[in-house]
């Protein structure tokens, strides 16, 4: 199973591919089925999170009422894990210590 270096933005939501094409804060090792598998998360939480822009414009629901802002969190979860799985021991440690992880 061949592995693949990228470099993760989870404040940015994006995969960079080398360690100078932005700010990242992730460096992961994945195997090459998982690539899209980030990419389709982080576009899944940018879809969501226009959808919060569009509620935010209706004063009768409620922030903490929206389904939206859960579906965010679980794939944000998802991301976490991802990252957790094929990262170095520091990150791992920083990442236990989230919300997500408790």
């Amino acid at each position: 199973m061949e592995k693949y270096k990228m470099y993760v933005s989870v404040v940015n939501q994006q995969v960079y591919h080398q360690p100078h094409d932005s700010p990242w804060e992730y460096e992961v090792e994945v195997p090459n089925e998982y690539v899209p598998v980030f990419h389709r998360l982080f576009h899944q939480m940018d879809r969501l999170e226009f959808r919060n822009f569009l509620r935010a414009h209706l004063p009768y629901v409620p922030y903490h009422y929206d389904k939206n802002n859960h579906d965010i969190d679980v794939r944000a979860a998802k991301v976490y894990a991802l990252i957790h799985e094929f990262t170095d021991e520091p990150s791992k440690r920083f990442i236990e210590k989230l919300p997500y992880f408790r």
